[in-house]
């Protein structure tokens, strides 16, 4: 596209989006996932479990329908990284919680994604900066 001067707001929002979602989640998220032997659901899901958390508040956290959480769990559990539990405020109600081995897995999960892309790595100090800059007014205008 790349007629900035000429572009409406809308579209200039769409590429900018576009150029954001295809250089943060599909890539680098998908990559991590492989290279931990995990889905991408379970994935999102360890990141996630720093505490236990009932099935329908994953659902929320990952954004997905709540039916869809069973899968993930039963994926948890089978590898031996979760387990189900009633919940503590709601004894009807499951909760997911890590085992220890997932409580690892979890950490190398969070140590991976906070390892900052190879393209981002390559701006420059006063662009990453400028980048961080426009994301937490970005983020500030969401919370």
């Amino acid at each position: 596209m790349r007629y900035t001067s000429f572009m409406t707001e809308s579209e200039i929002s769409r590429e900018a989006w576009g150029l954001l979602a295809g250089l943060v989640y599909p890539p680098r998220f998908l990559d991590i996932a492989r290279d931990l032997g995990l889905t991408p659901a379970t994935l999102g899901a360890l990141a996630r479990l720093g505490e236990p958390r009932t099935m329908g508040e994953i659902a929320e956290l990952l954004r997905c329908d709540p039916s869809n959480v069973t899968g993930i769990a039963d994926a948890l559990e089978a590898r031996g990284l979760a387990r189900r539990r009633p919940s503590e405020s709601d004894r009807r109600v499951k909760a997911i919680a890590l085992t220890a081995k997932g409580e690892r897995m979890r950490q190398r999960v969070m140590g991976e994604l906070s390892v900052p892309p190879e393209w981002l790595a390559a701006l420059s100090q006063k662009d990453q900066r400028t980048l961080r800059d426009l994301l937490r007014r970005a983020a500030d205008v969401t919370a």
